[in-house]
């Protein structure tokens, strides 16, 4: 699974020139899923993303998640994150998976997210076409890949 995580002070997903979901403070996760994800790949980026101490704590130091901070997550997937640009200028999406099995993994997620944050998360919808607005707090931008743990 490959994240852009973006701090936020807000941001929506719109479909069909209506709102589907808004958040406020907090964490907008831009998500893509390979074949070769499976719930390894889940529990430990949702473990990642809801503890990373990426908020400004009361010294104004990156010490604080999501989670302490009370903040939302707003996630889309995004089957472009693993692009493949290696040939020519069109970008081949070949290690993204179709919806068959990207979809059971998005939901097992977001399910996730929620768990390890105590309370809903928002969403967009899978395979829609979106339109995303953020604020970018910071900024802070943060790419995680589970197949390359950095």
């Amino acid at each position: 699974m490959r994240a852009v995580i973006q701090r936020v002070t807000q941001a929506n997903v719109v479909i069909n020139d209506k709102i589907r979901s808004a958040i406020s403070k907090g964490l907008l996760v831009l998500v893509g899923i390979e074949d070769s994800d499976n719930s390894e790949d889940i529990q430990w980026l949702s473990g990642k993303i809801v503890n990373l101490r990426i908020f400004n704590d009361a010294t104004g130091v990156m010490n604080e998640s999501v989670k302490e901070q009370g903040g939302d997550i707003l996630v889309v997937s995004q089957f472009t994150l693993h692009a493949s640009t290696k040939k020519g200028n069109r970008p081949s999406y070949i290690r993204a998976s179709k919806p068959p099995i990207a979809i059971p993994l998005y939901e097992q997620f977001v399910q996730q997210l929620q768990a390890d944050l105590g309370k809903p998360v928002f969403t967009g919808e899978f395979g829609a076409d979106m339109k995303v607005s953020l604020l970018n707090d910071g900024p802070v931008t943060i790419v995680i890949d589970t197949k390359n743990k950095e």
